[in-house]
This record gives structure tokens, C-alpha cells and sequence, in this order.
């Protein structure tokens, strides 16, 4: 069915007005978005979508993915390779761009008034080739979350390096344990082999001094003593005891899971943490504060960055009306929403700006610092071969982790790989 010949699409002043559609199309059509989420995004999105429904008399029906956004990139691809027409919009994180883009619809007209409104760099990264394939939802960037009142309680400040986050969990959990609490750990974050752990061991690599993997000019950066001596670092945690040994095999929900629980002195998480950690039910409610990530004595804190957005695939049957729910997801009033009640951070430039958002979710304001000292995948200058790069990156990292090597042993075979993953053309 042409949905362009059966009505026009609104213009995005009436598709958002009031935050929420206003234009009702002719013909009502069926819609279905994939959706891999952590903490409340499933709950949110439904009741966005809601708001969309009743405005439009559209469908959507949600089909929920994993958690694992490694899990989730290989079904989209596997989908999309195949023209699947069933699936027509696609929650993509910031690091897909290159790799999807021939599967997606160009937005550039569709979006061409309100693409100024959001951070330049974002629509930038989300631009191939000058074809704009997805528009963001909202972005993203790790901070260390900590109990203000165990700092309080052992005399301690928030840890501005590694070696000082160390020794203050240390402190703390020997105390802890000796208090009764046996299940206090010091420091908790993602060390399973997928994605995630690619964004952890990033940013320990970045803040030692070691580069960014891969740099933009497509030099392969990673074996240095810096970057060997951050992994060493890491895998130091748990030979210690600060950190569990089941961090192994922790994603996001894992580690938030003992932190919320109070078993954890820090934490490393996105900012949805914050807003559950803030819960009726968390057991840490009133007792944690987050700050920029730590970093080695000179270097600056290192932070992935990340974010997600939604594109429209080029096999669907319903572009029109998906491309009508991708705007209005996109939208200022949706960003605010999902600011205020879900701890995600807008990418409209003037949300930054408003007074109840600054009152409902002061986290938005704190974590401008966290932002600011954000850094890039190296999807980039890999382009179509970054899910292979940072898988080896990831299963290098794995390796030191869990004591099969050392850094410089892992990061010298990353580095004879990657070379051989470049000669082949990234």
C-alpha cells in the first residue's frame, strides 16, 4: 500500500504539538518497532507509543529484543540482509550508522526542520554518505556511581583515580564484611564478552593514556604499556577481592542489580541507573551520587559514548506512517519525557536549558561534565569491520580479565589481528 498517496504527512509543529500527535492521517496502519531495552525503557516506550496510538489511530506493536546490544546487532543485520518487510522501525545505537546504513530509509527531508534543534555531532554520526539514516531518542555516557554515605561513614572523598578508587574500596569493604555485611563488594561494572565490555575496557585504556583502539587517521593504537597496563589493572579488581568474580559474565543489569541492592561501594552504569536507584524499592535511595569516571594521575576521565536512535527500514510496507512514530519519538516533548521519568538524556540542544527539566531531573544538569568528556567507539575509521574489531577488542579484554594472559600478550595478538583486519580493508 503507497501510504504517500493516501495522505500527506503532517508537519512536525502539528505532529508534536502539546506533545502529542494533532493530524490524523486518512488510513490507519499496523506498525511494528524492535526494541532491545534495559531498567524501564520497555515501560516507557509502551506508554509513548500509547500516546502515539491515540493521536493517530495507528497500531504499534512492540517486538522486544535482548539486552545484549551485541545479540541485537546480529538479528537486525540477519533481518535486514534478508528484507525482512515485517519489522519497519529499528532502535539503533549510535555505532550501527556505518554498518546499516543501505538497509535504512533516508530521514533527510522527512526530519529537515527540526534536525537543527539536536547536538550537531549526534545527526553527524548518524549521517552516511549524506544520507541521514536514523534520528536520536536520546544520548549517553557512563559515570561512577558511589554510596555518599559509606564515603561519609569511612572518612573518604569520591575517588578521582583508579589507584584511589581502589584503595577506598578496599578500605570500605574490609569494614563492611568485618560489620557483618558478607555480601559488600567494592566496585562493580560490565565484564562479559560482548559490547559492553568494549565500552568498559575503552574507557580504562583512554583514561590511562593508551588512545582509542583505533584512531581517527586509522592507526591501530592499542598495544602500548598504557593500554596493557589498564586491562592489568582491571583483572588487579577482582584477584583483590573488590570486585566480584561473577563481574565475568555481568552486563548492565547484572551490576546495577548489586548495586541497587546496596552490595556495592561503586558502580560503573549508563544514567538510566540513577532514576532506579532512586525507587521507593532500591535500597540505595538517597545514599549514592555519581561523578565523572576516574582516570590514571594526568589523564583525563574517559567515557563511551553512546545513545540511541531509530531508523526506518527500507523493506517496510508502512514507511510513511513509521517514519510519522520516529518523529514523534524523536520529538522535544518525547525527550523531556523520557529525561524526567527515565534518566535519559535529550539530544534536543534547548532541553538543556529548561527550568522543569532542570527541577524534576537534576541528574540531566549533573551529568553535562560526564557528557562533555565523552569519547567514540573507533566505528569510524572501521567502519563495516568495527563489529569484528571490537569484538577481538572485547574477547582480548575477556582474556586478561578472567587470567588466561597478560595485557601485553593480548594486546600484542589484538594488534598482529587488527592489522590484518585493516589490510583487508576496513
Amino acid at each position: 500500500m503507497n501510504f504517500r498517496a493516501a495522505f500527506a504527512a503532517p508537519s512536525l509543529a502539528a505532529l508534536v504539538a502539546g506533545g502529542v500527535l494533532t493530524a490524523t492521517p486518512v488510513l490507519a496502519a499496523d506498525i511494528s518497532m524492535v526494541l532491545g531495552s534495559v531498567g524501564q525503557d520497555a515501560a516507557f516506550m509502551a506508554k509513548e507509543v500509547k500516546l502515539f496510538e491515540e493521536a493517530t489511530g495507528h497500531k504499534v506493536t512492540i517486538v522486544p529484543m535482548p539486552a545484549s546490544t551485541t545479540d541485537q546487532f546480529g538479528q537486525y543485520r540477519l533481518w535486514l540482509a534478508q528484507g525482512k518487510n515485517d519489522i519497519d522501525v529499528y532502535q539503533t545505537d549510535v555505532i550501527w550508522a556505518p554498518q546499516l546504513a543501505d538497509q535504512f530509509l533516508d530521514l533527510s527531508e522527512a526530519a529537515k526542520d527540526v534536525v537543527g534543534a539536536h547536538f550537531p555531532a549526534i545527526i553527524e554520526s548518524q549521517t552516511v554518505g549524506g544520507k541521514l539514516v536514523a534520528l536520536p531518542i536520546f544520548t549517553d555516557a557512563p559515570g561512577l556511581y558511589y554510596r555518599t554515605d559509606l564515603l561519609e561513614k569511612y572518612g573518604e572523598q569520591p575517588p578521582k583515580t583508579w589507584d584511589e578508587l581502589a584503595a577506598t574500596a578496599k578500605k570500605i569493604v574490609e569494614g563492611e564484611r568485618a560489620a557483618g555485611h558478607k555480601d559488600m563488594w567494592g566496585f562493580v561494572w560490565q565484564g562479559a564478552s560482548y559490547e559492553g565490555l568494549t565500552c568498559n575496557a575503552l574507557e580504562w585504556v583512554k583514561s590511562s593514556g593508551g588512545g582509542q583502539i583505533v584512531e581517527a587517521d586509522g592507526t591501530i593504537s592499542i598495544n602500548n604499556p598504557e593500554a596493557a597496563g589498564a586491562l592489568d589493572r582491571a583483572r588487579g579488581w577482582i584477584v583483590d577481592g573488590i570486585t566480584p568474580p561473577g563481574v565475568l559474565s555481568y552486563q548492565e543489569e547484572e551490576a546495577r542489580g548489586v548495586w541497587q541492592l546496596g552490595n556495592s561501594v561503586f558502580m560503573r552504569n549508563w544514567p538510566y541507573a540513577y532514576g532506579l536507584g532512586s525507587s521507593d524499592d532500591s535500597a540505595v535511595k538517597g545514599k549514592f551520587a555519581a561523578i565523572p569516571l576516574p582516570s590514571v594521575e594526568g589523564q583525563a576521565s574517559a567515557a563511551t559514548l553512546g545513545g540511541w536512535n531509530l531508523a526506518v527500514s527500507r523493506h517496510s510496507r508502512v514507511q510513511e506512517p513509521a517514519t510519522e512514530l520516529v518523529l514523534f519519538l524523536t520529538s522535544p516533548e518525547a525527550q523531556k519525557r523520557r529525561a524526567i521519568e527515565n534518566s535519559q538524556f535529550p539530544t534536543v540542544m534547548a532541553l538543556y536549558d529548561d527550568a522543569e527539566l532542570a527541577e524534576k531531573q537534576p541528574v540531566t544538569i549533573m551529568w553535562k561534565d560526564i557528557l562533555t568528556n565523552a569519547v567514540p567507539r573507533p566505528s569510524a575509521p572501521t567502519k563495516l569491520k568495527y563489529n569484528e574489531v571490537s569484538s577481538r577488542f572485547w574477547n582480548a579484554a575477556h582474556s586478561v580479565l578472567s587470567g588466561q594472559k597478560t595485557g601485553a600478550a593480548a594486546l600484542e595478538e589484538l594488534e598482529t589481528t587488527l592489522a590484518r583486519l585493516q589490510g583487508r580493508g576496513w
